[in-house]
């Protein structure tokens, strides 16, 4: 079984932010520096917030930007990021039509969701889901 995150209806996202410390914390941290998952306003408590974070494109453009081949295409969409061949440019940054890719300040690495689910675990508010996928079944 492969895991994708899902986003099941950003409506009810309240924009406590707990989906993006529990990213953080995941890897030791206590801020929401680092998150690969983030909550942004779209006009506060009367208009909501989205959730951006991966969505695993099928034909993801920051794949065919990168110029060391850091990233590997995930089965069922999205990248795997291999951190030892990245030069941290930020093309796969700028190539992300959601802005769903952001740069680690500490180590100028990019922060790509990594599909563990760890975020999900705590939205209180049923935002996240992980969708578990069998190798060969997905289509979009």
């Amino acid at each position: 079984m492969i895991r994708r995150l899902q986003i099941l209806d950003s409506e009810r996202c309240v924009g406590c932010q707990s989906c993006m410390f529990a990213c953080t914390r995941r890897e030791g941290k206590a801020s929401l520096e680092g998150s690969r998952i983030r909550v942004r306003s779209i006009g506060g408590m009367e208009r909501g917030f989205t959730v951006i974070v991966c969505r695993a494109c099928q034909d993801p453009s920051c794949l065919f930007v990168c110029p060391t081949s850091a990233l590997e295409k995930r089965e069922v969409g999205g990248v795997k990021l291999h951190k030892e061949k990245c030069i941290g440019c930020g093309r796969c940054v700028e190539a992300c039509p959601i802005s769903a890719i952001s740069m680690d300040e500490e180590d100028g690495k990019p922060l790509i969701c990594l599909y563990c689910g760890y975020c999900k675990n705590y939205c209180a508010y049923g935002v996240l889901e992980i969708e578990k996928v069998n190798r060969g079944s997905f289509s979009l």
